[in-house]
């Protein structure tokens, strides 16, 4: 099925199979405990993911975070409400210490936060030497503050195929070929710092691929039928939503307000978006576009508002992530 194309399937159509999809789901027994859709006005948590040690001695920490909401879109500027610290262990624990240091505090974390669950997002390199210290990440959103607290104990400690396993990578797969499965790799074209006006194209071009090709491509080209076809109990134990194997790219806005800007071709979504048609990888039925030719992602940004943005291209194999930067000054 290639509903996600536009103007493939018809308003009218696409109706009634999201009528027939609810009250298909609406038969499912419900869990003893109720989960609700909130779509604006709760708080976004920061998450840390994981660590990993660096063939140098040094360790790449992983960080992510959850927004509650399924719609709404914050932005929160690096500054007292969005900022880093490092601490001694338990340093930070009470919510009550303010701890922003300016020359601290951008690491650089996301401005803008999209909605829902956005995994693996950005990484800090620490050194070898960082021992028991504590790296605070510390956000406030919608009048509650909330912290995670990365280190190198021994339980943060993770692989590709703990990766995977979080986000539901090749359909839930605990494969062991995941261990070693290698991130796509990507080569922005052109200047990483740009000037252009309101309203002026930018054109972003993207060389990507996956070098070991692996997990294999397959698409989600159905509605599931059950809710164990959604979602994956493996790995780690909790439920996770399970994602469409194979190479996709995107552009996300990671600083500055999404709504002022516009992409050509729509992109898609980066975040775990897992209701029907909602154009991500973890959202039922969903069929990935095909690859371009020599690997080359052609795409335009247009912006209606100058300030500072900062662009991010993020490539991903459905189970591991790789990401670059572009910083682009518009003016009026």
């Amino acid at each position: 099925m290639k509903a996600l194309v536009p103007g493939v399937v018809s308003p009218t159509g696409r109706l009634f199979a999201l009528a027939m999809v609810a009250i298909s789901f609406l038969a499912w027994p419900l869990d003893a405990q109720t989960r609700l859709m909130y779509l604006r006005g709760q708080s976004v948590h920061p998450a840390f993911e994981g660590w990993w040690p660096n063939d140098d001695g040094s360790y790449t920490l992983w960080f992510g975070y959850m927004n509650s909401n399924w719609e709404e879109e914050l932005d929160v500027p690096v500054g007292p409400n969005n900022y880093l610290a490092f601490s001694e262990p338990g340093g930070l624990d009470d919510l009550e210490i303010e701890a922003y240091d300016p020359a601290d505090a951008d690491q650089g974390q996301p401005t803008h936060i999209y909605p829902r669950r956005n995994p693996f997002l950005f990484t800090i390199t620490v050194p070898a030497d960082f021992g028991d210290t504590e790296l605070v990440w510390t956000l406030t959103t919608n009048g509650h503050t909330h912290r995670a607290f990365a280190s190198l104990r021994g339980d943060y400690r993770m692989d590709p195929q703990v990766m995977s396993t979080e986000v539901g990578g090749a359909f839930g797969s605990l494969d062991d070929r995941l261990r070693t499965n290698l991130p796509p790799v990507i080569d922005v074209d052109g200047d990483l710092h740009r000037t252009v006006r309101v309203g002026e194209p930018v054109p972003l071009i993207a060389f990507s691929r996956d070098p070991d090709n692996y997990p294999p491509r397959e698409d989600r080209d159905r509605i599931p039928e059950s809710l164990d076809e959604l979602y994956s109990a493996g790995g780690v134990g909790s439920v996770v939503a399970s994602g469409a194997p194979g190479m996709r790219f995107s552009w996300t806005v990671y600083r500055g307000p999404a709504e002022d800007v516009s992409f050509d071709p729509e992109q898609l979504k980066a975040w775990m978006d897992t209701r029907v048609w909602g154009n991500s990888p973890w959202s039922p039925p969903y069929v990935l576009p095909e690859l371009p030719p020599e690997d080359r992602w052609v795409t335009h940004a247009t912006f209606s508002e100058p300030g500072e943005y900062v662009l991010r291209a993020v490539a991903s194999d459905g189970s591991h992530f790789n990401y670059q930067n572009v910083t682009v000054v518009v003016t009026p």
